[in-house]
């Protein structure tokens, strides 16, 4: 779902009031008197069924979220998932919690007592059901939904802008062509608007338009109008880095893509000056990083993304992309002891159980310099890893299976070799008797 519509924030705003105004009659007391008047106490229960894949730590993880969620709605607030969904749709029943959503339930809930929590059956499947005690406060909730808006507005741009086209390809080919004479976007100004509120219009038009040049020159004009907004920068300095990549995909010179890279840096420099905590600004430069094969620096800027919201997804994806490269590219120089170094700071034992299914190939590489630095117990349990995502992994079944070999583990090594030889895997059928 996009971004909250004026409709939704009213509506919002109204079911937050509603509960405020009732405790104020009730009481009787001026809201400014007591500090903790935001605050109310909750009671919810929730139940998930633990899907294929899932870790007991994650499914426990999971029916905490959702009762977290029926807390804050029977307080008064209902939440619209968005963003980054990392549930399917399962047996019809969506049970999909996107990562907005809980870091805006996190915001919102001050504490949460566990009143109940038990494991049944149903179907052969655990069934986790938990009952609690929230605390609601309701004006972190609302200042958090401000921050939904704003992230959900620059993350539907960010979507959009990766979508390849034809038309944006020949929208690059107009920004590179030289203009002629002074450009002047003209917008109709509403009759008496500030400059902050005019900013925050003229940015909203360059997230819905998919005109690139157009994006810069409205998020040029919202830049000036207000120094201090963030969001022009960002949405400007992601159109820089598409336009960047749609020139690398045209194969054109570096010379020609170079300046975008260049802009794109300024403008999230400028956004994490004007606000450290920024997530998009930090992934922008994490992405710039990149672009410039500054590997390290991009690691750095996605780990301090994720520092201040484990559940930013994009960044997650970023950090696993440009750490398992840089290991790639040293094992390919044979710089076995650097490359595992790379990878053994990415696959540390903190990793959330949800990463896994993302690192397949760096526990395969990692596998790989176990096995040539003769180290086949760790190898082992690097593949094993790699099978339970995928177990249907010709080279993995391979590589496990030639080590249990190698540790007289025939009965293992066989198990290995005709899976891969169902596969179709010509060298596994050849090892089998």
């Amino acid at each position: 779902m996009g971004a909250l519509s004026g409709r939704a924030m009213r509506g919002i705003v109204l079911r937050m009031i509603r509960p405020l105004l009732l405790a104020l009659l009730s009481l009787s007391i001026p809201l400014a008197e007591d500090a903790h008047a935001s605050e109310t106490t909750i009671l919810a229960e929730s139940r998930y069924v633990m899907a294929d894949g899932d870790t007991l730590a994650v499914a426990e993880e999971r029916v905490l979220q959702r009762a977290q969620r029926k807390a804050v709605e029977k307080a008064g607030v209902y939440l619209e998932s968005s963003f980054h969904d990392y549930e399917a749709v399962r047996n019809g029943t969506s049970t999909q919690i996107s990562s907005l959503e809980i870091r805006t339930l996190a915001a919102a809930i001050t504490k949460t007592d566990i009143l109940e929590s038990r494991r049944s059956f149903e179907n052969d499947r655990p069934v986790f059901t938990v009952r609690i005690r929230a605390v609601v406060d309701l004006d972190q909730l609302q200042n958090a939904i401000r921050r939904w808006h704003s992230e959900e507005r620059l993350a539907a741009h960010f979507r959009q802008l990766q979508k390849e086209n034809t038309e944006l390809k020949a929208q690059l080919r107009e920004m590179q062509t030289p203009v002629s004479g002074v450009r002047t976007l003209i917008i109709e100004q509403p009759g008496h608007a500030g400059p902050q509120n005019l900013a925050r219009r003229l940015v909203d038009d360059a997230v819905h338009s998919h005109n690139l040049r157009q994006k810069i020159d409205l998020t040029s004009q919202a830049a000036t109008l207000d120094s201090q907004y963030v969001d022009p920068l960002i949405v400007r300095g992601q159109t820089y880095l598409r336009l960047a990549s749609l020139a690398y995909a045209n194969k054109s010179r570096p010379s020609e893509y170079s300046e975008y890279i260049d802009n794109a840096r300024m403008d999230f420099d400028r956004a994490l000056l004007l606000d450290t905590k920024n997530l998009w600004a930090l992934l922008g430069q994490g992405d710039v990083s990149t672009w410039l094969d500054r590997h390290e620096a991009a690691e750095q800027a996605y780990k301090q993304a994720l520092e201040i919201d484990p559940f930013f997804d994009i960044a997650r994806q970023r950090l696993i992309r440009v750490t398992t490269a840089q290991a790639r590219a040293l094992m390919s120089g044979k710089q076995w002891a650097p490359a595992l170094t790379v990878l053994n700071r990415l696959l540390d034992s903190s990793t959330p159980d949800s990463w896994i299914p993302l690192q397949k190939e760096a526990y395969l590489l990692r596998a790989e310099l176990h096995h040539k630095q003769h180290q086949s117990a760790r190898a082992i349990d690097d593949l094993s890893v790699v099978l339970g995502i995928d177990p249907s992994h010709v080279q993995a079944l391979l590589l496990r299976g030639k080590l249990y070999q190698e540790h007289l583990q025939g009965r293992l090594a066989k198990e290995d070799f005709e899976q891969a030889c169902i596969l179709g895997a010509s060298a596994a059928c050849e090892q089998l008797p």
